[in-house]
């Protein structure tokens, strides 16, 4: 792998969590989450994995991601292990030394601030950016991937940063939570409905007739209508990440105990809502009111997130969505204490913490990788 630790898994090694401590037993109480984030992790940065990207291109765009996101732990161990590579497959030294991006660097590297800091702008004219800079159709599955995980991984690290410190009392909120829409507002097309929609891709499909035989596995372990769904079969150009990739997924949404399905659904409505992703708030808000039986903080969220809820709980989950989602270098220990006043414990927490952080991901790659679409007939 490219980056080599010595603890027991990467996030263990970034937050220093010790074996056995309190963080440690508690992450533990969700192994298979644990297990998929780490695999996954191995999956994008390994060097003999079967991705169209360099060692040193990867953990570039890996460290560009944490700085945008001002996530200061995940670049230093990012920017190690580019400095672990020679000096011809490190970027970083020619970067540093003045020399210009090349084309492929530069748009690598424009598509990535892109997904990080506003992923609703990722889009088809990206994609054919990205085209012209002679990356393949795997190749660009495997870059959004790379750089919806670091999405992810950052507000995992966060998130879990935040449990490690001393409980903290609750009080008022240092984040002003009336101008934190501002850059989704900014788009009055995005419009978000409870209406079933369909997902087009703007890249070629993998044809499940001549797929291989490990991407039919995949597909299959991805859940039962994967081989008709044009989001897998575009994710399936890359099979080992989409296997654990969705093996998170699964554990984070699906696990037994902790916070309940429909509040993980309510922390996926919220993060979709916030990112622009109207196919991803669809299905979730859906899914929400099956399981709850009610929708009218749905139609709270779709109007101002930053005001719905209808009990203090539901405020709570809310808003500690809003603000992992937006500014995970700002969370501070007192953003977890409504929280823990509301009723929710650590395993619940650390459910939503994954909660919201599988939608980064699961976001950044539907807004970049295709558009939504009304099922209904003119």
């Amino acid at each position: 792998m490219i980056l080599d630790t010595a603890q027991s898994d990467c996030l263990d090694a970034v937050i220093g969590i010790r074996p056995g401590e309190a963080l440690d037993r508690l992450r533990r109480q969700r192994d298979k989450v644990r297990e998929g984030v780490e695999s996954s992790f191995q999956a994008l940065f390994s060097p003999d994995g079967p991705i169209g990207l360099t060692a040193g291109e990867r953990l570039l765009i890996a460290l560009h991601a944490c700085r945008l996101s001002g996530a200061e732990g995940l670049a230093a161990t990012y920017r190690q292990a580019l400095d672990l590579l020679p000096d011809e497959a490190n970027p970083t030294r020619r970067i540093e030394a003045g020399a210009p991006l090349d084309d492929r660097l530069a748009a690598l590297m424009a598509y990535a601030e892109t997904l990080i800091l506003n992923p609703i702008q990722g889009d088809q004219a990206a994609l054919e950016a990205l085209k012209s800079a002679s990356l393949s159709t795997g190749d660009i599955v495997a870059l959004s991937q790379l750089v919806a995980f670091m999405s992810f991984q950052i507000r995992v690290v966060a998130g879990l940063a935040l449990l490690a410190a001393p409980v903290a009392p609750a009080h008022a909120s240092d984040h002003d939570a009336s101008n934190v829409l501002q850059p989704i507002d900014a788009h009055p097309q995005v419009v978000f409905t409870l209406e079933p929609l369909a997902w087009s891709p703007w890249l070629d499909t993998v044809d499940p007739a001549a797929a291989t035989d490990n991407q039919l596995a995949v597909l299959k372990d991805s859940g039962p209508t994967a081989t008709q769904s044009p989001y897998y079969l575009t994710l399936v150009h890359q099979p080992e990440i989409l296997r654990h990739r969705s093996n998170v997924f699964n554990a984070i949404m699906y696990a037994p105990r902790g916070l309940s399905r429909a509040e993980r659904e309510l922390a996926a409505t919220v993060v979709s809502r916030i990112n622009g992703c109207v196919y991803c708030g669809s299905v979730h808000a859906r899914r929400y009111e099956q399981l709850s039986k009610r929708n009218e903080v749905i139609l709270q969220l779709f109007a101002d997130p930053t005001t719905a809820g209808t009990t203090d709980r539901e405020r709570a989950v809310i808003a500690f969505s809003v603000s992992l989602t937006l500014q995970p270098e700002r969370m501070a220990p007192t953003d977890i204490a409504p929280l823990r006043k509301a009723g929710l414990d650590d395993l619940e927490i650390l459910d939503l913490i994954h909660s919201i952080a599988i939608f980064a991901w699961a976001n950044r790659l539907m807004l970049s990788l295709g558009e939504p679409r009304s099922t209904k007939r003119d």
